[in-house]
């Protein structure tokens, strides 16, 4: 029996934080435009939550030591983080979108699947459908999003990277291996950064060489999670979109520009991030109880280290202290850091009072 055809769309809003405050403030559209830390002159410590494209165009990048980010485009509008508006934005666009879909699912604030299988009839339908939701949400929301469309998760979401910003891609099934195969091996879905460096040195550099790679060969390298990317690398992806029930965690990384061993850049760093969980947690009225730090060093070494609080919070020093106690024993290592991330769990709702995991 042939398997049943579906039509996923993955839905990407554009450079979201840096959008929505030139939504809010026309006078800034056309500027470059950071949200981020203080940049203090360019003696600001701290680091890039995210940039416009004009930005990006003279090199600023999400993680990038906001001091670095002044040296490149000083004539850029810097922003401090406003989560309480980005939180109301994101649950506008995404009341829009939810209604077109049979299953929805959100992953973090600006991204989400749509499962429309039930909705159209073949592909021209599916991106009819597609231009039909970018259009509303550019009607309503005064933001503009890319969509991509294909028969499955990954390759959707692969897709809506393409044409990046405002952009539409469609990939039917017959299309999807050369689609993939000459797209740089880090696009395919959960291929993070330690597994492409590992690729890399098996001279794997594109989706189409892990295609071809030999599956028994990844399977003794790298257990189950081989076999399975292998047939992402071909296409091959049975998940299915499902609905979240409540937020489960809060987190924020960054990865460095280059990487450091300086104690002073990589605390900076922690206390900003620190400083944009609090205040998404504060936004959406939640406290959380479980902090884990992630810390990845030079050679894409990885370690966590979770830390279960005797008390629910949401203070600003909680969170800074105990990711300061869980960090200390990593920089005595004195090793360079490649990035540093902060995540919050175990949360409660403060309007509801009930567990949200």
């Amino acid at each position: 029996m042939n398997e049943r055809q579906r039509f996923i769309l993955h839905l990407d809003m554009d450079h979201f934080y840096t959008a929505v405050e030139e939504r809010e403030h026309p006078e800034i559209k056309g500027k470059a435009v950071i949200v981020g830390s203080d940049p203090k002159g360019g003696k600001g410590r701290g680091v890039v939550s995210t940039s416009n494209y004009v930005a990006r165009k003279v090199g600023v990048r999400s993680g990038m030591p906001i001091s670095h980010a002044w040296r490149l485009c000083p004539e850029a509008v810097y922003l401090p983080p406003n989560f309480p508006l980005y939180i109301k934005v994101s649950e506008e666009i995404m009341e829009i979108a939810r209604k077109y879909a049979d299953k929805f699912e959100q992953w973090g604030i600006d991204e989400a699947f749509l499962d429309v299988t039930g909705k159209v009839h073949g592909y021209v339908e599916a991106e009819n459908l597609a231009r039909q939701i970018k259009s509303e949400i550019k009607e309503k929301g005064g933001l503009t999003v890319s969509i991509g469309v294909g028969p499955n998760k990954l390759v959707a979401k692969v897709a809506s990277d393409f044409q990046k910003p405002d952009g539409l891609t469609v990939v039917r099934d017959e299309e999807v291996e050369v689609f993939l195969a000459p797209l740089p091996v880090c696009k395919l879905l959960w291929v993070g950064r330690k597994t492409e460096a590992k690729l890399k040195e098996l001279g794997i550099n594109t989706i189409g060489d892990l295609a071809n790679y030999d599956a028994t060969a990844l399977t003794e390298m790298f257990g189950v999670m081989g076999w399975q990317m292998h047939l992402l690398a071909r296409g091959i992806d049975r998940s299915e979109v499902e609905e979240r029930v409540g937020v489960k965690s809060v987190s924020h990384e960054t990865t460095f520009e280059q990487d450091t061993a300086h104690a002073n850049v990589i605390l900076d760093a922690l206390n900003a991030l620190c400083l944009d969980v609090q205040k998404e947690t504060e936004a959406q009225n939640l406290l959380f109880k479980t902090v884990t730090l992630k810390i990845r060093f030079e050679h894409f070494e990885t370690h966590t280290k979770s830390k279960t609080l005797p008390f629910l919070t949401n203070r600003l020093y909680d969170l800074q202290k105990t990711t300061r106690e869980q960090l200390a024993p990593y920089l005595m290592k004195n090793r360079k850091v490649k990035l540093i991330g902060v995540r919050v769990s175990s949360l409660v709702s403060m309007e509801k009072q009930k567990t949200l995991i």
